[in-house]
């Protein structure tokens, strides 16, 4: 398989392991009038990347490639940051939850196209099944803050 595309998913894998890190430190931190919603809104949302992560991870290994798999390789390639442990406003907290899975989402549509110019129909599958659930959090999400 072309070392770009398991680069870019490499990548990839980094912010979703990253992001599911950032999402439990928001659900835990979380403060406001919508506490309540927004704590499990998120819940959901790290749940969800659990297995976006696995299916990213062993997709590569399929390919016959090494998915990163430590914190360490995570925090060394990731584009998604982490957060300070303190409370996050809830709108804020919207707010970076919609920028990094609009950036998983562009991420995601990125290496579709890499394995569809190189003919590699399981990655390219899976990224289009990422990116239409990516589309549906973010319109939820723009709904939650309009």
């Amino acid at each position: 398989m072309n070392k770009e595309i398991t680069s870019a998913l490499n990548g990839y894998i980094a912010n979703i392991g990253v992001g599911y890190i950032k999402l439990h430190n928001l659900h835990w931190n979380v403060v406001g009038s919508q506490f309540k919603a927004v704590h499990e809104y998120l819940e959901s949302l790290y749940d969800a990347f659990a297995d976006v992560l696995d299916e990213s991870a062993e997709i590569l290994k399929i390919c016959g490639e090494q998915p990163v798999a430590s914190l360490k390789g995570y925090l060394a390639i990731a584009t998604i940051k982490e957060l300070a442990d303190e409370k996050v406003d809830q709108k804020k907290a919207l707010q970076l939850t919609l920028a990094d899975l609009e950036l998983l989402r562009d991420q995601a549509a990125s290496i579709r196209a890499l394995a569809d110019k190189d003919d590699v129909f399981g990655i390219a599958n899976l990224m289009e099944d990422h990116i239409a659930n990516y589309a549906k959090q973010i319109w939820f999400l723009r709904s939650m803050l309009a």
